[in-house]
């Protein structure tokens, strides 16, 4: 089992920050990742509270830098951190993505989110993907469970880069741990020939991650797409 065949993605607000950050470390990490965010739109810091940069999902990283490099408060921008971090999307991909609109990207066995609101997102949005098929697509469809894990983490550069090293040792565990059962040939197998971990074996792998990660909070589910 390669770290490529391990489809996971990794989840944010933004699609900007945090959710970022792990792709990126997860793609040096040798892992084949996505990232979306579950926001209505990306919201930037702006000049005041109540004055956010918003942009719409799909909006490329590159024009978003242009447009704050070329703002009053750019300054300001640059330290908050907001042109390093457009700096370094640009480098992992085009545009954020939203998750409510990524059926394309097929179907994950692992997602991370980063906020406990993104979790409750992913799960609902999930449910109503079941609940929305049609009988037809029911009995053609084989389920497939997808394990969602949160992963707590404060929005900001430091505590992104924090959590994005969390993330990769707990996906390195969990890839280990399938790759060693695929070689004891132990590993149930789903129809694409993907590794199948059971709950109780993810439970067992996110208690023995959390003893090192006390500072990052976790929450666990399972859904089915």
């Amino acid at each position: 089992m390669g770290l490529d065949d391990l489809r996971l993605c990794t989840v944010c607000a933004a699609n900007n920050n945090r959710s970022m950050e792990a792709h990126k470390q997860l793609l040096e990490a040798g892992f084949s990742p996505r990232s979306f965010g579950t926001g209505s739109s990306v919201k930037l810091p702006g000049p005041s509270a109540d004055k956010p940069n918003v942009y719409p999902f799909g909006t490329p990283y590159e024009d978003i830098y242009q447009d704050l490099i070329s703002l009053e408060h750019r300054k300001m921008y640059e330290a908050q951190g907001l042109i390093s971090m457009l700096l370094r999307n640009k480098k992992v991909k085009k545009a954020p993505e939203k998750w409510h609109n990524n059926a394309g990207a097929g179907k994950f066995d692992l997602v991370i989110t980063c906020e406990e609101r993104c979790f409750d997102s992913v799960l609902e949005d999930l449910l109503q993907r079941m609940n929305n098929k049609s009988e037809e697509a029911e009995l053609l469809d084989v389920r497939q469970a997808v394990h969602i894990i949160n992963v707590d983490i404060k929005d900001d550069n430091e505590n992104a880069k924090i959590g994005g090293k969390g993330i990769v040792k707990l996906v390195r565990l969990i890839h280990d741990y399938s790759k060693r059962k695929q070689e004891a040939g132990e590993a149930l197998i789903d129809e694409d020939g993907y590794p199948i971990i059971l709950e109780d074996e993810m439970m067992k792998i996110l208690t023995e991650w959390q003893k090192e990660h006390t500072h990052l909070p976790t929450l666990y589910s399972v859904s089915y797409y």
